[in-house]
This record gives C-alpha cells, structure tokens and sequence, in this order.
C-alpha cells in the first residue's frame, strides 16, 4: 500500500473514510466513484446536506417540476428524491460492500428528525426506508435520543443495519451500546444471522468544541492573567477528549463474557464514527479531527473540504489511544473551570434535533423553487 497515499494508511491502520455528502450532481458526474477509487469506503448525509443539495445543485430541477406538475405532494417528493440518491450511491459502493464481505460501503439514510421523540413512529419510519431503498449496504439512521434509543433496539434485533446519529456525551453512548448489544440478543433467541448486522456510533466531534470553546471564552475574558493562561490551555481541546474516553468506553462494552458470546455467533461490534469533523474555528488545523481520532475500527466521515485536505497534507499515526489519562485531565479541569460537559452534550442534542428538522421542513416548503427555471 502506498504509505504516501494519508487515505490509504487510515484503512492500512483500522480506520474507514466516509464522506460526509450526497447529491445528484455528485453521482452523475461520476464524482462519487472516483472518490471511491481514491478510498472512500462509505457514505453519509443529513437533512441539512440534502436540504443544501436540493437548493444548490440544478440535478434536482427537472425531476422535482415532474413531479410537482404531476400534483405530487412536496413531502413524498423530497422522500423520492433522497432515497433515489441512496440507491445509486449505495450500487456505487456496492463493490467495496462485496471486497470488505459486508463490512463496509455503507450509504446512510436518516428517518425524519421532526419524529426524534416517538419510538414507534421511529421505528415505523426506519423500517419503511428499509423496504424502499431495498439495498444491502444501507445504514438507517436514527438519532441517539431517549426515545430513538428503544427503536435502535428493535431494529437491530430485527436484522437491520442501523447508524446510531447525534451522539455527543458518553453517558448517552454507553446506553446506545447497550441498545445494539440487546438487539443482537434478541436477534439471536430469534434464530437470526448476527453476522448479517452491520451499526456505527456516530459521534459529531467538532461541535462539542464550538459549545465549550464559547463557555471557555466569556470566562476568559472574566479571568485575571493567571486564570486566562490555563483556560486558555483548553481551548479546542474538549472534544478530542471526549471521543478519546468514549473509545476507551468502546474497548469496555466490546469486552467480557456477554460479548465473547455474541461474536462468537458472529457479531460484529459496533464502530465509532467520527462526525462533524469539519474544523470550525480557523484558528485550528483543517484536518484536526481526523489526525487527532485515528485509531481501528472506526470511520470517520469527512465533508469533502475535509477529506481533500486530509488527502493532501493529512499527517497519519495512531492517536485515538494516546494519551488518555491527558484526555481525563482535559475533561476534568474543563469541569473545575465551570464547564458542564453533560449540559452541554445535551444541548447540542436538543439543538442538532432542531435543527435537522428545521431543515428537513424547510427543503419541502421550498422545494417549488428547486423546480423553477433557474
């Protein structure tokens, strides 16, 4: 393998690429396939990407005035138009499906972020993705709130492969474990294939960072010299230490008799993923949350600003295992400093919720303009 290749040392090293977009004009052009030829093993989106896709790219323009024309309501519309876009996506990737014998190429699809707080409208929605898109290497996804975890459950106990999205604190983490470990539970007294059930653990990183860099810096300007120095010294550091320890919680829950037990029927465990690693702040390195998170059995997924400077300048070496008491250390003067990571983590769920639906709402009450000559 070409050790000058970043991409192809992050799979060298355990680490799957995803890229974190999909939209028609990528898939036409053949773009999606040559970044898979250049390594990217899987994909994902969200309702605020498609929504983008949908308002950018003239891909959608004819298709939606058919459809509209034809008196389609705006809602069945954007459904059709995503899930087409996750067949074709997923048919491309479907050769690195087949290589890696099931373990990756996966293309995910979001149920509606307006139904994040049901479990049975949850599992309704995920289960008729599931139908529609008819694809082996589709992911569903489905937030990681209280009410989604219970459906995460149902879902994987009934086969389906299933991207756990919108996790940002550890404690909700260890819960999201132990929903795919119940599934695979159930699955098993049900005579199921284990092998045949595929899920990742989404956790968006950068903007755990955003929340507390902003908590960090009203205190900053409060503190006197001294004060300044160390808060200071946390800055940008929160969210690399939160997914260091929540790894270190992966290596726990995968261990032990009760999981011995379940690979031995052939389960696979259930990946971390690295969201939202786009660099938010200018002041860090463009490829911070890639270089800082690679370690095995993970993917991080990457906007394609991201995964083109990773290509380019990405520094590649194991690091999601170094230094982990530094990353306890980070956590805990975060938490002597003021900083209430389980608020925060919290907010940013309630946030990433809303505004994923916001999003998704709005994509449909503006979709007559996609379909307006440009």
């Amino acid at each position: 393998m070409d050790k000058t290749n970043p991409i192809a040392e992050l799979k060298r090293l355990g680490q799957s690429v995803w890229l974190d977009q999909i939209d028609r004009g990528m898939i036409r052009s053949g773009q999606l396939a040559r970044y898979r030829d250049a390594g990217v093993s899987g994909v994902t989106a969200n309702p605020t990407i498609f929504a983008r896709a949908l308002e950018s790219s003239d891909a959608y323009s004819d298709e939606v005035a058919r459809r509209l024309d034809a008196g389609q309501e705006a809602e069945a519309t954007v459904w059709d138009l995503l899930i087409e876009d996750v067949q074709s996506a997923a048919d491309i990737l479907r050769p690195v499906y087949e290589r890696e014998h099931g373990g990756d190429g996966f293309v995910s699809i979001e149920v509606s972020p307006e139904i994040a707080g049901d479990t049975q409208l949850t599992i309704a929605a995920a289960r008729d993705l599931q139908r529609r898109v008819a694809r082996p290497n589709v992911m569903v996804k489905i937030p990681a709130t209280p009410a989604g975890l219970p459906a995460i459950q149902t879902m994987i106990a009934e086969g389906a492969n299933i991207n756990v999205t919108l996790i940002f604190g550890i404690e909700r983490y260890v819960k999201v474990v132990e929903a795919f470990l119940a599934g695979l539970e159930e699955l098993r007294v049900r005579g199921g294939d284990l092998s045949h059930v595929h899920s990742v653990a989404s956790f968006f990183v950068s903007r755990v960072d955003s929340k507390v860099d902003e908590q960090l810096t009203k205190k900053i300007e409060q503190a006197n010299t001294g004060r300044r120095h160390q808060l200071e010294s946390l800055l940008g550091r929160g969210a690399i230490a939160n997914s260091k320890l929540a790894y270190v919680m992966f290596g726990q829950l995968h261990a032990g008799q009760r999981w011995d037990d379940l690979r031995s029927a052939g389960a696979s465990v259930q990946q971390c993923l690295w969201a939202s690693t786009s660099t938010k702040n200018p002041l860090y390195g463009d490829t911070m949350y890639v270089e800082e998170l690679i370690g095995p059995a993970t993917v991080n997924t990457m906007p394609v600003a991201t995964f083109e400077a990773f290509r380019d300048h990405g520094q590649v070496e194991l690091t999601l295992q170094e230094d982990i008491d530094g990353a306890r250390r980070v956590l805990d003067q975060l938490a002597m400093s003021g900083i209430d990571m389980a608020a925060i983590t919290q907010e940013l769920e309630d946030e990433g919720v809303a505004a994923f639906a916001k999003s998704f709402r709005e994509s449909i009450q503006h979709l007559n303009k996609v379909g307006a000559p440009r």
